[in-house]
C-alpha cells in the first residue's frame, strides 16, 4: 500500500558535540519518507527552491520514493539551523529561513490520490486540513510542534477529529490538553478525535494509547549519538511504512508498528542527517527489532 507524505525538505545545518554538518538534507517529510520507504511505496509532496542540490533529489529517488509532488520554485530552499548541547535535549535554534516553503500550499497530483496512508508532518494545520480534504485514505497520522498548539490551537482541534494516528511529545501533550499526567492527558487527547495516541518521550521511549489500552516501550540504549535531528519523522516513517506494509490495523501490528518506528529512530541519530538511514538494509532492522525485543522481554 502506497504512502502520501505532506511535509517540508530543508537543508539543515547542525552543530552537535560529535561534530558539524552544513546545508545537509534536512525536513519532516524527507525523514518520514526515507524511513517509510523500507516497507513501503511513498509519494512525496513537498516545495523546495532552485539551489535545492540535485544529488538530493537522486538520493530520494534512489530509495524509490516518487518525487511527481516535488515542486521547485524560483526562491531559497527551506533552510533550518540548530545546536545541540551534550543533553541532546532541546536544540537551540540558531536561524529559520522558511523561504519558499512560507508559501506552501500542496496541491495533490492526481496519481497520488489513490494513496491509502497518509501522513501529514509538522505543518501548519490548515494546511494538513486543505490536503485531507483532497484525498480519502484509510488511515491517516498527524505530527504537530508546540508552536502550532500555541498559535493555531482551534484549526488544529478541528484537525484532530479527522485523525487515526496522533503523535506528539510529553510537553506538546500537556500543552495541548492542560494535563500534567501523561496518561491524563493521553485521555483527553483521545476524546478529541484520534484513534491512537503516541506520546514519544525521547530517551525514556514512547507510549501508544487508544480508549482500550495502553502499551509502552523503552529506549533503545546506544552507544554514540551524534545527532537527533529529524529522530520524530523517522520514527513516524517506520510506525505508518509498517502499518502499511501490514494494511491492517489492529492491537498487534500497532505495537510492532511503533517499535519498528523506535528501531528506525535509533539509526537516525547515529549520523548527521539521512546519512546513517541511507546505509542500512531490512536485514538491520530486523537484527535490531529482535535486539529491541530482547531487551525489553522478562
Amino acid at each position: 500500500m502506497s504512502i502520501l507524505a505532506v511535509g517540508s525538505v530543508a537543508l539543515d545545518t547542525i552543530r552537535t558535540p560529535q561534530g558539524k554538518g552544513k546545508d545537509v538534507l534536512g525536513g519532516s517529510a524527507t525523514y518520514f519518507s526515507i524511513s517509510a520507504s523500507f516497507f513501503s511505496c511513498v509519494n512525496l509532496v513537498a516545495v523546495v527552491g532552485r539551489d535545492f542540490p540535485p544529488k538530493y533529489s537522486r538520493l530520494l529517488k534512489k530509495r524509490g520514493i516518487n518525487l511527481g509532488g516535488l515542486v521547485i520554485k524560483e526562491g531559497k530552499t527551506f533552510r533550518w539551523g540548530g545546536e545541540y548541547g551534550w543533553d541532546f535535549g532541546n536544540p537551540k535554534t540558531l536561524f529559520t529561513h522558511l523561504n519558499v516553503f512560507s508559501k506552501f500550499d500542496p496541491k495533490i497530483p492526481q496519481e497520488y490520490k489513490k494513496s491509502k496512508y497518509l501522513f501529514l508532518a509538522n505543518i501548519d494545520p490548515r494546511i494538513q486540513e486543505r490536503v485531507l480534504k483532497q484525498l480519502n485514505p484509510k488511515l491517516v497520522a498527524c505530527d504537530t510542534m508546540n508552536y502550532w498548539i500555541q498559535n493555531k490551537r482551534n484549526y488544529l482541534l478541528r484537525l484532530l477529529k479527522k485523525i487515526d494516528i496522533f503523535l506528539l511529545n510529553e510537553s506538546e501533550a500537556r500543552m495541548l490538553t492542560y494535563q500534567y499526567s501523561i496518561v491524563g492527558a493521553a485521555k483527553a487527547l483521545i476524546k478529541l478525535g484520534p484513534k491512537i495516541v503516541i506520546i514519544k518521550r525521547g530517551e525514556h521511549g514512547s507510549l501508544l494509547f487508544s480508549d482500550r489500552y495502553i502499551f509502552s516501550i523503552p529506549a533503545f540504549l546506544l552507544e554514540t549519538i551524534v545527532d537527533p535531528t529529524g529522530a520524530g519523522d523517522t520514527f513516524a516513517g517506520g510506525l505508518v511504512g509498517y502499518l502499511a506494509q501490514c494494511n491492517k490495523f489492529n492491537q498487534l501490528n500497532l505495537k510492532r508498528a511503533v517499535v519498528y518506528g523506535a528501531v528506525m529512530a535509533t539509526f537516525a541519530v547515529e549520523d548527521f542527517s539521512v546519512n546513517r538511514l541511507l546505509v542500512i538494509n531490512l536485514s538491520d532492522i530486523k537484527r535490531r527489532f529482535k535486539e529491541f525485543q530482547r531487551l525489553s522481554c522478562f
